[in-house]
């Protein structure tokens, strides 16, 4: 198995793509000047005002992350898709505040002034947006290997639940012989500590 399959990894890479889309949700995305009354005034937008609602997609994803490594085999793949979503939304956001820089500013200085509609702006994007790109890349690594590692995954809960149709099992005793299990004698009523 691949190192990027293991749950651990997994996990790890969408934690780590979740402090880098909430750390670049806090830097400057979009800087230039705003058309104001007195003339050009500098502005800029950071990562949750250029791209409302990267905050959240970022907690999806680490959120989604930890719930397929320890869900069912239906859940786990919610999971991995909620991943690979929150991925698409993450570079299309971020591709928006790139290609057309001058309108989110104008809309976010808009916005800040108590206006509406947008204000006109000259406005470029800096690294911040594509470091978001680089966050939502690692989110779709972890998609991969939870895709692909996902076969081999238990669900969380499996290894304290009795197999299905096993009633009355049996384990193995202290000298190899057949006995009920400490669960089944519970359930019986009696109390195996009492032994």
């Amino acid at each position: 198995m691949s190192l990027l399959t293991r749950k651990p990894v997994v996990v790890l890479l969408a934690v780590a793509a979740g402090i880098v889309l909430l750390a670049s949700g806090r830097a400057d995305w979009v800087t230039g000047t705003v058309d104001g009354v007195a003339g050009p005034v500098r502005a800029a937008a950071v990562g949750t005002e250029a791209a409302p609602g990267l905050a959240g997609l970022a907690l999806v994803a680490i959120a989604a992350a930890i719930a397929s490594t320890t869900s069912g085999r239906i859940a786990r793949w919610i999971c991995i898709i909620a991943l690979v979503a929150v991925s698409g939304g993450v570079i299309a956001l971020s591709l928006r505040a790139v290609l057309d820089a001058p309108a989110v500013l104008g809309a976010v200085s808009a916005t800040q002034s108590g206006a509406t509609g947008e204000l006109e702006a000259s406005a470029s994007a800096t690294t911040w947006p594509w470091i978001a790109v680089v966050g939502a890349l690692l989110l779709l690594v972890a998609a991969g290997g939870a895709a692909v590692g996902s076969r081999t995954w238990g669900a969380l809960g499996g290894k304290y639940e009795r197999p299905t149709g096993e009633t009355g099992a049996q384990v193995g005793g202290s000298r190899g012989e057949r006995v009920d299990s400490d669960w089944d004698r519970v359930t019986r009523g009696d109390d195996p500590s009492v032994d």
